[in-house]
């Protein structure tokens, strides 16, 4: 008897460690930290990109990041974040569908006392908190692009832009874009329609403008799905290599238009940055570091000769 009570009690000893372990581990699990973000869209590569860099940084500091999509539908994203705030995650971050009208939905994760983010879009309604905006530097790199425009075109020509307004980091864009034009006296925005940032749409959009403007000399295209969408739409109609087409982005099919010389040139983005910027400010704010209203990242322009020793693209 005197050898099977220390067992006995080395078994109980053993049996509470393990009790107590599992208390710890489901403790540890229950503080993990949530965020749930939602994006414009996912069939858009850049914001692909950008939540799959979101939740690669977050995983890294041991946060479990919730990725929805708006698909470009305001109605539907609001749902999305009303989701969220039924789940109390620790954060949220949105790439808004609409600028303005983001701004209901903010509030009410206001009023849940849940910290809200945006990444490349930003929310443009009133008496909506957002603490921190992560972004491109949209309007600088709008300039950029009106740079490239004008280089195209040798300071003289007719452009259409393919826009998309509803979005504040466009409506960046193109006033970048526009200033630079209104320097040169010779350049003339002759239309602006919007495409809807797809590429499907922007094929219809593009075949419009082709139709109203026979003398085109430029195309500035909001983004790569619209790019690659208007290149369509000048194949059909023959004009392809007559218009200058400048784009804005940096998505490897785009860029082989560039190396091909279909695309002239454009400003590149990088929404692996943007992704993880944002978990890092996140991360900051929990830890009551300070954390900046606004974080802007800056474009580069990608020309022929950028493509045509990019390793990241196929040898021809």
């Amino acid at each position: 008897m005197s050898y099977r009570k220390p067992a006995a009690m080395a078994a109980a000893v053993l049996a509470l460690a393990a009790m107590a372990g599992c208390a710890g581990e489901k403790k540890e699990a229950k503080s993990q930290k949530v965020i749930g973000v939602s994006v414009l869209t996912l069939a858009n590569p850049f914001f692909k990109v950008m939540a799959d860099s979101m939740q690669a940084e977050g995983k890294k500091r041991g946060y479990e990041v919730i990725v929805t999509s708006g698909e470009l539908d305001p109605s539907r994203q609001k749902d999305q974040v009303s989701d969220f705030i039924v789940k109390k995650v620790n954060a949220i971050v949105l790439c808004p569908c609409n600028s303005t009208s983001i701004g209901t939905s903010i509030q009410e994760a206001n009023k849940a006392d849940i910290p809200v983010f945006t990444a490349d879009i930003q929310c443009l309604a009133k008496n909506a908190k957002v603490v921190s905006h992560i972004a491109t530097d949209n309007y600088s790199g709008g300039k950029l692009a009106g740079e490239a425009m004008v280089e195209a075109l040798k300071g003289k020509g007719k452009v259409a832009i393919i826009d998309h307004p509803e979005i504040e980091s466009v409506m960046l864009r193109t006033k970048g874009f526009r200033e630079v034009l209104a320097k040169h006296k010779g350049m003339s925005i002759v239309s602006s329609v919007p495409g809807g940032a797809l590429r499907d749409t922007s094929y219809k959009a593009t075949q419009d403008v082709l139709e109203k403007h026979p003398d085109l000399d430029g195309l500035f295209c909001i983004n790569d799905p619209t790019a690659l969408g208007a290149l369509a739409a000048m194949e059909k109609a023959g004009r392809t290599g007559r218009i200058k087409v400048i784009s804005f982005d940096g998505q490897p099919e785009a860029k082989e238009a560039v190396r091909s010389g279909k695309i002239y040139a454009e400003p590149v983005q990088f929404p692996d940055r943007i992704g993880a910027k944002t978990i890092e400010s996140i991360a900051a704010y929990f830890a009551g570091k300070r954390v900046y209203g606004e974080e802007l990242i800056p474009t580069e322009l990608y020309r022929k000769a950028d493509a045509d020793k990019d390793p990241s693209l196929k040898k021809p």
